[in-house]
């Protein structure tokens, strides 16, 4: 047996592809253009990847305008007013907002799960993000000829067409982001929103059976976006209860940036069932130092005196990247950070006899 290792997912873009994007945006490059310089940076990416010894590989979410709004691609019924996400730095991301029914997805997350399969035969993982994140497009003065309960079943079909799709593709695994999660304990600290959106997304999970859910994976993070968080300040404690009644079979757990990671571990070998996989984050995108190996393994370790072996994975706290135009970590720190936790896993693995 050894230690699972996992990446998040989204990887710095290369600086050609940011200047294509402005440039197609802009009007002065075409399709082709663009397709070429999406196409090199995956290939790119996934190269990388291997080098760094990763058992499985991701897309770098390349051709991803962000990890939320994939599936918005191409909508016509959307407008850019939609809720403001405040980030600890002050800068603001900001969803569409539904303007007309009936919702579907633009892009479906297999379409970049097979783009990224011919370039490896190693096992690809691929990310998705959750029907609670979606179902903040719905303005909260509705839609009119288009209710929230129509809009609600619109978006669950939609959800569970996008893990679906992933899973027939071969995904090794299919992740949930689910971010919004740790925040909406800040828009509501009553847990309140935050029970709704477990609820709505265990209606998608409910459409697979009990193996498919074994691949199913939930990702929670306090945000990652230009080096800073939107949540960090929400206590992981109140999060981690409600987040282990999804029923999925893999939970993808920030905790390198965790101060308190002794307490919140505890909580976590208390809340986790056997079947359950605990990848645990050791590597923080956020900080601007590259991890040494030794310093994942010591996590790793500690790690394994809450959480059997069989059952922990490593990763990283959260995505490198998760907004396409997210400059603050470099290609090449990213994928120094993503070596340095393979190296330190496989250390891990061998001191503690796995």
């Amino acid at each position: 047996m050894t230690i699972r290792t996992e990446a998040i997912g989204s990887i710095p873009r290369p600086q050609e592809l940011i200047d294509t994007i402005i440039g197609h945006q802009a009007g002065r490059l075409g399709r082709e253009a663009l397709d070429a310089a999406y196409a090199e940076a995956l290939r790119d990416t996934i190269e990388r990847l291997e080098e760094t010894g990763s058992p499985v590989l991701t897309d770098g979410e390349q051709t991803k305008p962000s990890f939320a709004t994939y599936p918005l691609s191409g909508l016509k019924n959307l407008a850019p007013d939609g809720v403001a996400i405040p980030f600890a730095d002050g800068h603001v991301r900001r969803l569409p907002r539904l303007t007309a029914g009936p919702f579907r997805y633009g892009v479906h997350a297999a379409e970049y799960l097979a783009a990224a399969q011919k370039y490896t035969k190693r096992p690809v993982k691929q990310a998705v993000i959750s029907a609670s994140a979606l179902s903040l497009l719905y303005p909260e003065d509705g839609v009119p000829g288009y209710s929230r309960e129509l809009f609600l079943a619109d978006l669950i079909h939609e959800a569970e067409t996008d893990i679906r799709g992933a899973l027939e593709q071969g995904a090794a695994a299919v992740q949930i982001d689910f971010t919004e999660g740790r925040l909406s304990l800040k828009l509501d600290p009553t847990g309140g929103l935050l029970r709704s959106f477990v609820e709505l997304n265990n209606q998608v999970l409910d459409r697979f059976s009990a193996e498919e859910r074994l691949k199913i994976g939930v990702h929670v993070c306090p945000g990652g976006d230009q080096d800073s968080t939107h949540s960090a300040d929400v206590d992981y404690s109140e999060l981690l209860p409600l987040l282990f009644e999804m029923r999925v079979g893999r939970f993808y757990l920030q905790m390198a940036s965790e101060p308190d990671k002794k307490r919140i571990l505890r909580l976590i070998s208390q809340l986790a069932r056997p079947e359950h996989l605990i990848f645990i984050g050791v590597i923080d995108p956020i900080d601007p130092v590259v991890e040494t190996a030794q310093q994942v393994r010591d996590r790793v370790v500690e790690a394994a005196f809450f959480i059997p072996g069989k059952q922990l994975g490593t990763t990283d706290d959260c995505g490198f990247a998760p907004f396409g135009d997210d400059v603050s970590t470099s290609r090449e720190k990213a994928f120094a950070k993503i070596k340095a936790r393979v190296a330190g896993t496989e250390l891990a693995a061998r001191e503690l006899g796995f």
